[in-house]
């Protein structure tokens, strides 16, 4: 964990420049996981140089992977991956697993490959309960048997994964990718409903039928997903991240700035650029891929948004739109139905001199009275870009801490709120995490 902080002079200076946009944290790691299918390299691009994504080849590398790691480019990462049998040890190593919450997504790929699994309980931020249910659900009825021992869930299934129809009871992000890997190995047809929809699914969908699997269905409630006996290698492209694309947009609204993004895409993000545009923030496409935010002229109005799975408007992007509403004059609300703990970033905003009220799943922000540079600690990844926006309009100077949290899901994010002409400086010389890579 590091310890150092980052500091933000609050100029008021409006933010104008170019980002840009990274690989997709939450796209790139079971889609790295997806290597533990194959005997094959699967070789990735635009891979997010971030402390999870570290974490994760760590991770695949102490289960038995083999990662060939190609010199980061601008935060980018090149990597190719592949999974011999008789190298794959099935129980997952604890230090690694439980740094990061995604370490459970390995469960579904070493379950279907070898026949049996263990993957510690995880770890993450602490944004409330995200149980294991669901995942443990799906795998049981393609015939797994779950236990959990020693602060582990242990898995095994006698002759192999076979298909199976089954309703996820939420439609979770991590549940159905661990589902839709394991069932592309398995023998037979599966069939889930009420499936998480993010892009991020449709990502590892594609990435998975580029190593020769059968899923249809991804983007949709529904997967169907023949089995195979085998997959093969593949080379895929990670999307772009529109947690990080959508940040830097309300950064640009935010300090009445021009932001330009290339590298995005605007078709992931179309529910929350319309909350900006009832806002009054206008979004224009300059092409495929670059998108710019101009909000200097722009009178704004205050406005009400409930957090929901994909389409819905993501909880990953409500702290940072809580910091918005407070340049906003007028009553804003915020309604959070996904984590019930994912008000953390509350009270370091309310000692930044935000008004700001909550009762139970809601919040009022109180918006037009001015933020205050202030010494503020970050909980979770999202609260601690949420943190350094509010620097960016705060008068005076703003420190947060916690910043191991920021470095697990923004590449460079002083060095491109600088670029924009933004006074941040990172304190204590810590870094991002770095892992060797080994060759074939």
């Amino acid at each position: 964990m590091t310890m150092d902080r980052m500091m933000i002079q609050g100029t008021g200076t409006p933010l104008r420049g170019q980002v840009s946009i990274s690989g997709s944290k939450n796209a790139a790691l079971p889609i790295m996981a997806a290597s533990l299918l194959s005997e094959e390299p699967l070789n990735l691009h635009n891979v997010p140089d971030l402390n999870d994504t570290r974490v994760m080849m760590d991770l695949l590398r102490d289960i038995g992977a083999q990662i060939v790691l190609r010199e980061p480019q601008d935060g980018e990462l090149s990597l190719s991956l592949k999974s011999p049998q008789n190298a794959l040890n099935p129980e997952s190593p604890m230090a690694a697993a439980r740094k990061m919450r995604a370490s459970v997504i390995v469960l579904g790929p070493l379950l279907t490959r070898l026949g049996r699994a263990t993957v510690p309980l995880p770890g993450g931020c602490p944004i409330g309960a995200r149980p294991l249910d669901v995942h443990e659900d799906a795998l049981q009825a393609l015939g797994a048997v779950i236990h959990y021992k020693d602060n582990a869930l242990h898995a095994f299934c006698e002759g192999g994964l076979k298909g199976a129809t089954h309703r996820l009871r939420v439609p979770s992000v991590g549940a159905t990718e661990n589902a839709m890997m394991a069932a592309a190995l398995a023998s037979g047809t599966s069939v889930f409903h009420n499936v998480a929809r993010e892009p991020e699914i449709i990502d590892l969908a594609d990435c998975l039928n580029a190593m020769g699997a059968n899923v249809q269905g991804a983007g949709t409630e529904t997967l169907t997903i023949h089995g195979v006996p085998r997959l093969h290698s593949a080379t895929h492209t990670v999307i772009p991240d529109r947690i990080e694309a959508m940040t830097y947009l309300i950064a640009a609204a935010l300090t009445r700035g021009d932001v330009t993004l290339t590298g995005a895409n605007k078709d992931h993000i179309q529910g929350e650029i319309a909350c900006l545009h009832a806002m009054g923030f206008d979004v224009q496409a300059i092409n495929a891929t670059t998108l710019r935010l101009n909000a200097a002229e722009v009178q704004p109005k205050p406005a009400q948004l409930t957090t929901a799975p994909y389409p819905g408007f993501p909880t990953d992007i409500q702290a940072q739109m809580m910091v918005l509403m407070t340049s906003i004059a007028g009553e804003s609300r915020i309604t959070e139905t996904i984590f019930e703990n994912r008000f953390q970033h509350v009270s370091a905003l309310k000692a930044m001199g935000a008004h700001i009220t909550q009762n139970g799943e809601t919040c009022t922000i109180h918006g037009g009275f001015p933020l205050h540079g202030a010494d503020v600690e970050a909980t979770d990844l999202r609260a601690s870009s949420s943190l350094v926006l509010a620097g960016l309009v705060a008068q005076g100077t703003t420190t947060v801490g916690g910043l191991h949290h920021l470095y697990r899901g923004y590449v460079h994010l002083p060095e491109k709120l600088q670029a924009c002409g933004a006074k941040v400086e990172r304190l204590g010389g810590g870094s991002y995490a770095h892992a060797s890579a080994t060759g074939f």
